[in-house]
């Protein structure tokens, strides 16, 4: 697969960093079908089932929403597809991982959805204001996040959000999941598998 990269930085909403940014182009199958694999907040130590699971879904691409912990997290990821990590919160010895990936998923040469992936994007099911200016500036129609570990699949302002939830040690009560993207004839679907069980997960009730 070939991928096309571009690097950029601008100002952090807050004024007070540097806002490192990548733009990749990401080419669909010939049948104009992809199929993306979102992760989120690995903490050094994703669930011992993750790899079998995402490997047994054949993805095109892996996508990483920040929090990594240990970089060896990376490498083991990059096994089973192409890779793209942003930097969460906790990964300071990271400094060069983006802080924003714009991916732009291309059949033929032509654009056919721009996903925005970064950390921190939402606050409770709302995007926070600096994602979704973000999201309108880069053109993207769907956000890639993390950083809550609340796996989610909302809609706020005509943008898709996609919270990947946690596939690191688990908080609280919450599950260990990642995201599945797939993108066919039909549009864009969305779901969640269970790590423990390989199975689709859905939310209680």
């Amino acid at each position: 697969m070939s991928v096309a990269r571009s690097s950029r930085r601008a100002e952090r909403p807050t004024g007070r960093a540097r806002l490192i940014e990548q733009r990749v182009s990401l080419p669909t199958r010939a049948d104009g079908s992809l199929r993306i694999v979102v992760v989120a907040d690995t903490h050094s130590r994703p669930h011992p089932a993750t790899a079998q699971h995402i490997a047994a879904l054949c993805p095109d691409a892996i996508v990483h929403a920040g929090d990594v912990g240990d970089l060896a997290v990376l490498e083991d990821l990059r096994r089973l597809a192409p890779l793209f990590t942003v930097r969460g919160n906790i990964d300071a010895h990271a400094p060069d991982l983006p802080d924003v990936i714009t991916i732009d998923v291309q059949t033929d040469g032509r654009t056919v959805i721009t996903l925005l992936l970064l950390h921190i994007a939402v606050y409770g099911p709302k995007l926070r204001a600096d994602a979704f200016r973000l999201a309108q500036e880069r053109g993207a129609s769907i956000v890639l996040c993390g950083h809550s570990h609340v796996p989610f699949i909302g809609r706020d302002r005509g943008l898709v959000v996609f919270n990947a939830g946690s596939i690191g040690p688990r908080r609280f009560q919450l599950p260990i999941v990642f995201g599945v993207l797939d993108l066919g004839p039909t549009g864009v679907q969305l779901r969640h598998v269970d790590c423990e069980t390989g199975l689709r997960w859905e939310p209680p009730g």
